[in-house]
């Protein structure tokens, strides 16, 4: 009788090792793309350190330029497989300056941005790939005034390293253009130009 019970323990103390060798198995399996999802990093962007910038025509006389001082949004990158990365980023509209304050105001109202009823400008991407060196072609959607359209940027890497209060840092740049008329912005187009220029320089933090 004693040795049945022994022989009965054994079997089941084998067969719950064997179940959790199995199970632990199972939950080392990594599924595909999750070693080069383990290559991505995460940052954040630093409002301080982060510039956005845009030029208008006025008149189709001179060119005048503008900002936005707010923004914010992460990064995800992966530097050996771009395809893994992502950028989402915000622009508070109520942050625009023009160092004019009546101008100001004007562009915060109905006319032009709205910013009671669209507070933020939204860039998320799709898909990002190399284009060269320390360059890459990123494809993604912005929306603005309410209204979103897909966007292509070329991305460029500026540089990476410590930052001075510590922290690692990495800074990207990006130019391109935008027709205020696609995303519903219509009023003084005969005396503010449709294309609008961006510059737009961003430093975010490792996290």
């Amino acid at each position: 009788m004693g040795i049945r019970r022994y022989t009965l323990a054994a079997a089941l103390l084998f067969a719950v090792i064997g179940v959790g060798l199995y199970s632990q198995e199972k939950k080392e399996e990594k599924p595909a793309g999750a070693m080069s999802a383990a290559g991505v990093t995460t940052y954040k962007i630093d409002p301080v350190h982060s510039s956005v910038l845009f030029r208008v025509k006025h008149m189709n006389l001179a060119y005048f330029y503008g900002r936005f001082t707010a923004i914010d949004g992460m990064i995800l990158w992966d530097d050996k497989n771009p395809a893994n990365s992502s950028i989402t980023a915000q622009i508070a509209t109520d942050s625009i300056d023009t160092h004019f304050e009546k101008r100001n105001q004007d562009l915060k109202g109905p006319d032009f941005f709205n910013v009671l009823e669209f507070p933020s400008i939204q860039f998320k991407s799709r898909k990002i790939e190399k284009a060269g060196d320390a360059k890459y072609k990123v494809d993604g959607d912005l929306t603005l005034h309410g209204v979103s359209r897909p966007l292509t940027i070329e991305l460029e890497k500026t540089g990476e390293g410590p930052g001075p209060g510590g922290g690692y840092r990495v800074g990207g740049q990006t130019v391109f253009a935008i027709k205020r008329s696609d995303f519903g912005m219509t009023y003084l187009l005969n005396g503010v130009s449709d294309e609008v220029v961006l510059t737009i320089s961003v430093e975010a933090v490792r996290q």
